[in-house]
C-alpha cells in the first residue's frame, strides 16, 4: 500500500506546473514527441537520451520552470523503475535460465516431435507464446528464429509458414501479457489490477495470435516465397551440459508465476474480503514480485540444477542476465518519466476535457493515441508507456474490468505496423534473408493485423463486460 499511494502522489499533483491552455499544451506535446522522434530516427540517438531530452523539450513548450520539469522526469523515471525495474530482472533471469539450461530447447523439441504437416504452424504459435511468456521480445526472436529456420529447412515448409506464426506469438506476448515491460508500466499508470489485465490479456491474445499467425501464414507464404536462408541456418552448439530439463518441468516453472497472478485474481474476485486470510494470502503469492520471484528460484532447481549447473555456474547465469536489460530499464524508466512530464504540466487534464465532447470511446481513443506514437517512434515499450500517461485520467471513473481493457487497447495500438524505424523490423529482414518490401508484406502486415484484431477484441469486450 505504501508503494501504492507514493505512486498516486507523484501520478496526481494537487496544480499543473505550468499554467499554459490547451492550445499550448497540444503544440508542446506535439513538439516533446517530434523531438523524440527526430532524435530517434535522424540523430540514431539511444531511446534513453532521446526520451530524456524530449521530456525536457516537452516542459519547455509547455512553459513549465526548468527545475519542475526535471523534478517531474526524475520523480516519473523513479516511480516507473521502482514499479517495474526489479520484474524486468527477474524475468531477464528466468528467461536465462531457460535458454542456458536447454529447457527451450527441450519445450521446442518435445512440440515438434509431436506435431508434422499442417499441425507445424500451430505448433510454432504454441511453442513461441510459451517461450514468449517470460523473454523480451529481442531475445525471443534470437532464440527462437535459429529454430524457426531448422524446422523450415528439415521438413522442407515454406518459411513464412513457419515464421509468421512463431513471430505473432512472441509479439502478441510481448504487446499484451504482462509480465512485460509495456503491459506492467501501463498497468502501473492507469492503475488497472494486474490479474483481471492478464486474465483478459490471455482471452484477447488466443484469437489474436491464431488470426495472425497460422491463418496469416497461408497468405504470406503466398506472397512471399522464400526458402530459410542457408547461411542463417546454426548448427546446434554442443553444449556442456550433463542433461536438460524435463518439458513438464519447464513449462510448469514458465507459467508458474501466470498461475499465481490468475490465482490472486480469482481470489479477489471469489472471496472479494481483503480482510479475509486466504485473500491476504493470496494478495503477497499473486503479487508480481513474489509470483517472479518465485519462479526465478523454482527455476533455479527444475532448470538450472535438473541440467548440472553448478552454483557458480548458476551465479554467473544470473549475472549475465541482468548485463542486456539496462538499456530496456532506462529507456522505460525514461518512457515514464516521460509520461509523468506529461500528467504533470497538464496534458493528461486536458485530454480528459477534449475526450468529454467527444463521441469517441476512451478505448478507441487509447489506441489511436498508441497508434500515432508507434509510428512515429518505432518503439512499442515508447509507445506504451506515453500513451498511458496520456489517457491515465481517462481511468478514474472506470470499472476494475474496464481498466485493464484500457491496458489491452494501448498494448494492441503499440504493436501497429512495425516498419523501418522499429529494431524488430530489421532483425527478421536480416534473420529470414528478406528485402524491404517483402518485410513489410509479411512482418509489417502482420503486426498491423494483430493490432487491429486485439484493438477489436477489446472494444467488443468493453460491450460484454
Amino acid at each position: 500500500m505504501t508503494h501504492l499511494s507514493v505512486e498516486m502522489l507523484a501520478a496526481d499533483p494537487v496544480e499543473p506546473i505550468t499554467s499554459a491552455g490547451h492550445a499550448q499544451l497540444g503544440i508542446a506535446v506535439l513538439a516533446g514527441i517530434a523531438v523524440i522522434v527526430l532524435l530517434i530516427t535522424k540523430f540514431k540517438l539511444h531511446a534513453f537520451l532521446a526520451l530524456t531530452v524530449g521530456s525536457l523539450a516537452l516542459g519547455a513548450f509547455a512553459g513549465a520552470p526548468l527545475d519542475k520539469a526535471i523534478a517531474s522526469f526524475t520523480a516519473g523515471l523513479g516511480s516507473t523503475v521502482a514499479g517495474v525495474g526489479v520484474l524486468i530482472a527477474l524475468g531477464a533471469i528466468l528467461g536465462k535460465l531457460l535458454a542456458d539450461s536447454g529447457g527451450a530447447d527441450q519445450i521446442v523439441d518435445t512440440i515438434l516431435a509431436r506435431a508434422g504437416g499442417r499441425a507445424m504452424p500451430w505448433a510454432m504459435v504454441l511453442i513461441a507464446s510459451v517461450i514468449g511468456l517470460p523473454l523480451f521480445f529481442e531475445v525471443g526472436i534470437v532464440l527462437l528464429i535459429p529454430v524457426v529456420l531448422m524446422v523450415a529447412k528439415r521438413g522442407n515448409y515454406s518459411l513464412m509458414r513457419i515464421g509468421i506464426p512463431a513471430l505473432a506469438g512472441l509479439s502478441v506476448m510481448h504487446g499484451l501479457i504482462p509480465p512485460h515491460p509495456g503491459p506492467l508500466v501501463a498497468i502501473d499508470a492507469v492503475k488497472a489490477n494486474l490479474g483481471v489485465t492478464l486474465a483478459l490479456g490471455v482471452l484477447v491474445a488466443i484469437p489474436t495470435v491464431v488470426i495472425a499467425g497460422p491463418l496469416f501464414s497461408k497468405v504470406a507464404a503466398r506472397w512471399v516465397d522464400v526458402p530459410a536462408p542457408e547461411k542463417m541456418i546454426p548448427q546446434r552448439p554442443s553444449e556442456d551440459l550433463e542433461k536438460r530439463p524435463g518439458f513438464g518441468a519447464t513449462v510448469a516453472t514458465v507459467l508458474l508465476p501466470v498461475v499465481l497472478m490468475l490465482a490472486k485474481a480469482l481470489v479477489d474476485i471469489v472471496v472479494d474480503d481483503p480482510e479475509a486470510t486466504v485473500q491476504r494470502v493470496f494478495d503477497v503469492i499473486g503479487s508480481p514480485l513474489i509470483a517472479l520471484l518465485a519462479a526465478v528460484i523454482v527455476g533455479m532447481f527444475t532448470l538450472g540444477r535438473a541440467a548440472g549447473f553448478t552454483k557458480d555456474r548458476l551465479s554467473t547465469t544470473v549475472e549475465k542476465s541482468l548485463a542486456p536489460i539496462a538499456g530496456v530499464l532506462m529507456i522505460v524508466g525514461a518512457g515514464g518519466g516521460f509520461k509523468q512530464t506529461l500528467i504533470d504540466v497538464g496534458v493528461g487534464q486536458m485530454i480528459l476535457d477534449f475526450s468529454k465532447d467527444w463521441s469517441i470511446p476512451a478505448l478507441l481513443l487509447a489506441w489511436l493515441i498508441a497508434v500515432a506514437i508507434r509510428l512515429a517512434t518505432g518503439s512499442a515499450t515508447v509507445a506504451t508507456i506515453s500513451a498511458a500517461g496520456l489517457v491515465a485520467p481517462l481511468a478514474a471513473d472506470m470499472s476494475t474490468s474496464h481498466t485493464a481493457l484500457l491496458v489491452l487497447a494501448i498494448g494492441a495500438g503499440s504493436l501497429f505496423f512495425s516498419h523501418v524505424n522499429d529494431a524488430g523490423f530489421w532483425l527478421v529482414k536480416e534473420y529470414f534473408g528478406l528485402d524491404v518490401g517483402q518485410t513489410i508484406k509479411t512482418w509489417s502486415v502482420m503486426e498491423t493485423i494483430i493490432s487491429v484484431v486485439a484493438g477489436g477484441l477489446v472494444l467488443l469486450l468493453s460491450l460484454i463486460i
